[in-house]
C-alpha cells in the first residue's frame, strides 16, 4: 500500500481550485484528508457520447492530485447507468445499446490517460459499473427506493421545470440518481467528484453510503465552464475542447472563447497560479490588450493535457494560420482515386468535420474554401487538380492529391 502524503499545498488546491462546493464541508475533509487515512475517491463518466473535454479534466486533475497524495483514485465508466441517461432539462434521454456505449467509451482510457496514470505507482483502477448493476434484482431496487421519496426526487430543478411546462418525466429517470448512488455503496466510496450539474446524484449517493455502509461520504463539486460556442460542454455534441483533439485544435478552440472568458478559464483549465490570475484580471481591468492573456490560457490548457512541446507547436500553428492567415508548413494528406467528389462528402473524408450535417452547416456559413475560393453550394461535386487544398475555418487544412 502506497504511502499516504499530507502536503499541505497539494491538499489546499484540492480544496479549492475550481470547487464549487464541499459536502458536508471543506474543513471536514480537510481533516480528513490529513489525517494519513486512505480514502477511495471517484468520479464518474457516462459513455453517452465520444467526447471526453476539459469539463471532465476538472474533476480527473482532481482525482490526478489524490493519486499523487497516494489516495484509492477510480475513473468509473458508467456503461450500465449509461443505457438509462441522467436526466436532461429538456426531455428524456435516449436509451443507448450496448454497441453504443462500447463505441463511445472506445477511447476514453486513452483520452483521461493524459492526465492520470492507470499503471506504475499507485495506479487509478478502470471500472465500470456494469460489474454490479447488471447483478441487481428486483428486490434490490425495491429496497434502492425506499431511500428516496418522491417529493425529493421532484426537488430536482430539471423535473420542476419540465412540469411547469408541461413535459413528461419517466419513471427510469427516477432510477438514474439511485443507481449512481448505488455505486458508492459498491465501491465503499470516502469521496465523490464532480460537476455542479452532479450535486443531487451525489448526494443521493451520500445518504445511502449513510444507509448502507454507516459512514460519511464526501463530495466536491467542481465549478463549470461553458464550451466556446457558450453552450454546456457536451460529450453528445462534441462542442468542447475534446481530450481527444489535436493540440492544434485545442489551442484554437480555447482561443475562440470570447475575453470574458479569461479569468475563469485560467482558474479551471490551467495550473497559472491564483496570485498570477489576480494580477491578470487587474491589467486587463486597467485596459491591458488581452489577447496575450487568452493566448497564455490556450498554451497552458494545451500544456497539461499535450505536454509543453505540443503548447508551443499549437501555438506557432495559430500565429501562422489565423494571425498571420498563412497555410500551415505541413498538414494532412488524403489520398483520393476518383477526381470528382460531393464537397460535403469531401469535408468528411478529411475529417474536417465530423458529419454531413455539420459539413452543410459551414458551407452555408461560408467557412470552407477550396483552393482558397469559398464554397456556398453544399450540394456541389469538386473536381480536383492533381494536389488540392481543402480549408475549413481558419484553421482546418487539407492537402489533395488524386491518383494519375
Amino acid at each position: 500500500m502506497p504511502k499516504i502524503l499530507t502536503d499541505k499545498k497539494l491538499i489546499e488546491k484540492f480544496l479549492t481550485r475550481g470547487v464549487e462546493v464541499i459536502y458536508p464541508n471543506v474543513d471536514e475533509l480537510r481533516k480528513k484528508l490529513n489525517s494519513s487515512q486512505r480514502l477511495k475517491v471517484y468520479q464518474g463518466f457516462d459513455p453517452t457520447g465520444p467526447y471526453l473535454h476539459v469539463g471532465h479534466a476538472m474533476g480527473i486533475r482532481a482525482l490526478r492530485i489524490l493519486q499523487e497524495l497516494g489516495h484509492e483514485v477510480i475513473f468509473l465508466v458508467g456503461d450500465y447507468t449509461a443505457k438509462v441517461g441522467d436526466p436532461d432539462k429538456n426531455k428524456a434521454r435516449k436509451l443507448l445499446t450496448d454497441e453504443e456505449i462500447e463505441k463511445n467509451m472506445a477511447g476514453w482510457k486513452e483520452q483521461a490517460g493524459q492526465l492520470i496514470h492507470f499503471s506504475g505507482k499507485n495506479a487509478v483502477r478502470f471500472e465500470r459499473n456494469y460489474r454490479w448493476l447488471s447483478k441487481l434484482k428486483l428486490e434490490n431496487l425495491i429496497e434502492l427506493m425506499s431511500h428516496m421519496t418522491v417529493q425529493r426526487m421532484l426537488e430536482r430543478d430539471m423535473f420542476e421545470r419540465r412540469i411547469e411546462k408541461n413535459d413528461p418525466i419517466y419513471l427510469q429517470e427516477f432510477i438514474y440518481p439511485l443507481m449512481q448512488g448505488y455505486d458508492s455503496t459498491a465501491m465503499k466510496i470516502d469521496l465523490e467528484i464532480g460537476g455542479t450539474d452532479q450535486i443531487f446524484n451525489m448526494l443521493v449517493g451520500r445518504n445511502l453510503v449513510r444507509a448502507y455502509l454507516n459512514k460519511e461520504k464526501f463530495v466536491r463539486a467542481n465549478k463549470m465552464m461553458d464550451a466556446p460556442d457558450n453552450r454546456t460542454m457536451s460529450k453528445t455534441k462534441g462542442n468542447g475542447i475534446n481530450l481527444s483533439d489535436s493540440s492544434e485544435d485545442m489551442y484554437g478552440k480555447a482561443m475562440s472563447y470570447p475575453d470574458s472568458a479569461i479569468i475563469t478559464g485560467l482558474e479551471l483549465l490551467t495550473d497559472v497560479s491564483v496570485k498570477d490570475i489576480k494580477e491578470i484580471k487587474q491589467q486587463i481591468n486597467k485596459g491591458a490588450n488581452p489577447m496575450q492573456f487568452k493566448k497564455l490560457m490556450a498554451f497552458e490548457v494545451v500544456k497539461i493535457i499535450k505536454g509543453e512541446k505540443q503548447a508551443q507547436k499549437a501555438q506557432a500553428y495559430f500565429e501562422k494560420t489565423v494571425q498571420k492567415k498563412e497555410k500551415p508548413d505541413k498538414m494532412p494528406v488524403i489520398k483520393l482515386v476518383n477526381k470528382t467528389y460531393p464537397v460535403i462528402d469531401l469535408l468528411v473524408k478529411t475529417k474536417l468535420t465530423l458529419s454531413k450535417a455539420q459539413a452543410k452547416r459551414l458551407i452555408e456559413q461560408g467557412a470552407v474554401r477550396i483552393n482558397n475560393q469559398k464554397i456556398t453550394d453544399w450540394q456541389k461535386s469538386i473536381t480536383f487538380d492533381k494536389e488540392t487544398i481543402v480549408q475549413v475555418g481558419k484553421r482546418g487544412f487539407a492537402k489533395i492529391q488524386t491518383k494519375d
